[in-house]
């Protein structure tokens, strides 16, 4: 299904003021604050952060739009691992800084926080590699204990060159035929979130499990694959937690031109590694001969 580009370098796509119409001249993220990472096959970058389908609302597309507010998803999420409020340092930093300030604190391992951690190579498919890790620190600088977080959006399909354009020259909304890839929701996403749980349930000091942090369509999506979030018991937070954590358009929200459109958590659901295996190797079958009716309906013999 077609749809539109709802935000474009970081700003609603009818968003006529100088600032938006500058940040898309000088390819700028207001979120990162620095250059858009988003790119087209040949290198362009196309900053486009979410799309709107003709019949819902708009969904981030860009795991960059999810850091808002200047990574408020970090600090939702180290409350609640972590049971109270600490301040965040980058991971090479944090060490020092809990030394010199007495206190404890959260090392922050990502992408423009002190960036991955090294982990091993491992053979075949699949990889330990996540997002985020959110490691406690004492006062002394020793480690406590540690999370991981997974962000994902939704890849597109088709394409919104043609948007883009219109919006870069014309600053015009125009239809694409770009639309959402939710195949990958069972074919990339649950399976990689199945795998990466099962491997931190093995980490004696990842006591809360992963955190996967999403659009809340999403989610949506990820629940309806998995027959439902009523289906997915909801458990303590444990070694083989995986959280589920929503983002969405704050509606209610009053904001101007000129202003990031607010986003504001809408989800928080931990389970376990096992209930989301055992929901997603739970396949609802068709009925039988399907293939034998549908050629038959081919042939003309129904």
């Amino acid at each position: 299904m077609a749809g539109t580009i709802w935000e474009f370098f970081g700003y609603r796509s009818d968003d006529k003021t100088d600032t938006a119409i500058s940040a898309a001249s000088n390819d700028y993220c207001p979120i990162l604050r620095d250059r858009c990472e988003k790119t087209f096959n040949d290198g362009i970058v196309s900053g486009v952060c979410s799309l709107k389908p003709k019949t819902t609302g708009p969904v981030i597309c860009c795991p960059i739009r999810l850091y808002a507010d200047d990574y408020q998803m970090l600090k939702d999420i180290s409350i609640k691992a972590f049971d109270e409020e600490l301040p965040l340092s980058p991971g090479e930093e944090a060490v020092s800084y809990a030394k010199a300030n007495s206190r404890p604190c959260v090392a922050v391992f990502g992408k423009r926080w002190g960036g991955e951690l090294r982990l091993p190579q491992r053979t075949g498919t699949g990889g330990y590699f996540v997002d985020w890790v959110l490691a406690k620190l004492n006062a002394d600088g020793t480690l406590v204990e540690f999370v991981a977080i997974e962000v994902q959006t939704i890849d597109t399909t088709g394409n919104y060159r043609n948007g883009y354009t219109e919006l870069k020259e014309n600053r015009r909304v125009v239809n694409t035929t770009a639309s959402l890839n939710w195949e990958n929701v069972s074919k990339r996403i649950l399976p990689q979130l199945i795998y990466k749980g099962q491997v931190l349930q093995r980490e004696e000091l990842c006591r809360k499990g992963l955190f996967f942090v999403c659009p809340q369509a999403v989610i949506d999506r990820v629940m309806k694959r998995l027959g439902g979030q009523d289906g997915l018991v909801r458990y303590a937070l444990q070694p083989a937690s995986i959280t589920f954590v929503a983002y969405n358009y704050n509606t209610d929200s009053d904001f101007l031109d000129s202003e990031i459109a607010p986003i504001e958590e809408t989800l928080c659901h931990s389970t376990t590694v096992y209930k989301v295996q055992e929901a997603f190797n739970n396949v609802t079958l068709p009925e039988e001969n399907v293939y034998r009716n549908a050629i038959l309906k081919a042939l003309g013999s129904d």
